[in-house]
C-alpha cells in the first residue's frame, strides 16, 4: 500500500505539472526517492508481471500482415544486431574487468545489454555478483528510460503524444475479451514451455496469430496500457531499495559509466541503419537503444514510431544473448575448473 500510495503520488504530481509520460516517470521517480530513502517498499508481484502481458498484446496486435510483408526490408539492418553486440561485448567486459575491477561472470553478465531478470538469473548460476548485476542492468534501463524521451523531441523532433489507444468504452467487448485471453493463455502457456521473457512474447505470439488471422483489430485500450506503464515505473524504481553509499559510488557509478559507454555504440549503430537508408531515424534509434523491452515498446508506442521495427531488432538482441548466456556460462566454468 505504500509503495502503490507513493506511485500515485507521482503520478499525480507529474501529470498536473503536465510533465512526459506521467504514468510512467511518476511512479518511477518517486520509487526511486523512495528505495534511496530505504522506505519499506515492496513490488506488486505476479500484478506486476501481468501488466507485462498488456505490452505483449499491444506488439502482438500491431503484427499485420502489412508488416510482415516489410520484413525483408529489416533483413539488412536486424543483421547489424549480432555486430552491435559482438562489438558491446568486446568493449564492455574489459570495460568492467579491468576499468571496475569486477570478476569475469559479473563483467561479462554487466555488459551484456539483455533483460535484466535474464541477466542476473545466468551471471549468478555462472558465479557472479546477482546484486551488482542487478544494481548495474537497473541503473542502464533506469537512465535510457530517463533520458530517450529527451533525445527523443529534442533531437529527433518526435513528439510523445501519439495515442496509446482508443478507450475501453471504444472498443468491442468481444475484442477485450479476445485480447484478454490472449494476454493469458500466451502468458502461461510460455512459462510452462520456458519460453524466456514469457510475460511478454507469449501474449504476443498468440495475439500476433490472432491478429495475422483477421479476428484482431484494436491494441489494447489506453487504460491498460496506463496501467501497464504505473507497474513498470515501480519496478524500476524499486530495484534500488536498500542500496549501499558503496554501492552507489562503485556498482551504480559503474553502470552510470557504461550507460554513456552503450550510448556511443548505439548511436553509432543506429546512425548507420539511417545512413543506408535501411530505416527512419526514430525507429532506428529505439531499435539500438539497450534499454528495456517493455520500456522501449511504451516508448515506440507513444511516438508512434513504426513497432514491428523495434521490436524485431530487439527481438533479435534479447534472443542472441539469452541463447549465448549459457554458452558463456559454461567457458568460464571451465576457465575456474581449469
Amino acid at each position: 500500500m505504500l509503495t502503490f500510495t507513493l506511485a500515485a503520488a507521482g503520478t499525480a504530481l507529474f501529470w498536473l505539472l503536465d510533465l512526459p509520460l506521467p504514468f510512467l516517470f511518476g511512479p518511477m521517480a518517486f520509487c526511486l526517492v523512495g528505495a534511496l530513502a530505504h522506505l519499506p517498499l515492496k513490488g506488486f508481484g505476479q500484478v506486476s508481471v501481468a501488466a507485462r502481458t498488456i505490452l505483449g498484446v499491444a506488439v502482438g496486435a500491431s503484427i499485420t500482415p502489412a508488416v510482415i510483408a516489410e520484413l525483408p526490408r529489416m533483413a539488412l539492418s536486424v543483421a547489424l544486431i549480432p555486430v552491435f553486440i559482438a562489438v558491446i561485448a568486446a568493449v564492455g567486459v574489459p570495460f568492467f574487468r579491468k576499468v571496475w575491477g569486477f570478476d569475469a561472470p559479473t563483467a561479462y553478465y554487466a555488459a551484456m545489454p539483455g533483460g535484466l531478470q535474464d541477466m542476473v538469473i545466468f551471471g549468478t548460476e555462472a558465479g557472479g555478483d546477482p546484486r551488482a548485476l542487478s544494481l548495474i542492468h537497473a541503473t542502464r534501463v533506469l537512465i535510457i528510460v530517463t533520458l530517450a524521451p529527451f533525445i527523443l523531441s529534442h533531437f529527433y523532433g518526435a513528439a510523445l503524444s501519439n495515442p496509446i489507444g482508443a478507450p475501453v468504452a471504444d472498443l468491442p467487448w468481444y475484442e477485450l475479451a479476445i485480447m484478454v485471453a490472449a494476454a493469458w493463455i500466451g502468458w502461461k502457456g510460455g512459462e510452462r514451455l520456458g519460453l524466456f521473457g514469457a510475460s511478454i512474447l507469449g501474449p504476443m505470439i498468440v495475439t500476433a496469430a490472432l491478429s495475422l488471422a483477421g479476428l484482431v483489430h484494436f491494441r489494447p485500450p489506453a487504460e491498460a496500457i496506463l496501467a501497464a506503464q504505473f507497474f513498470i515505473g515501480c519496478g524500476i524504481g524499486g530495484h534500488f531499495l536498500g542500496v549501499t553509499w558503496r554501492e552507489l559510488t562503485r556498482v551504480v557509478a559503474a553502470g552510470v559509466a557504461y550507460v554513456l559507454v552503450l550510448a556511443v555504440l548505439a548511436a553509432g549503430f543506429s546512425a548507420l541503419v539511417t545512413g543506408f537508408g535501411l530505416g527512419d531515424p526514430v525507429p532506428a534509434f529505439l531499435a539500438f537503444a539497450p534499454g528495456g523491452q517493455a520500456e522501449m515498446t511504451v516508448l515506440a508506442i507513444v511516438t508512434g514510431a513504426d513497432l514491428g521495427f523495434v521490436i524485431t531488432h530487439h527481438l533479435t538482441r534479447i534472443v542472441i544473448v539469452i541463447v549465448g548466456a549459457p554458452v558463456v556460462a559454461s567457458l568460464i566454468a571451465r576457465r575456474r575448473k581449469g
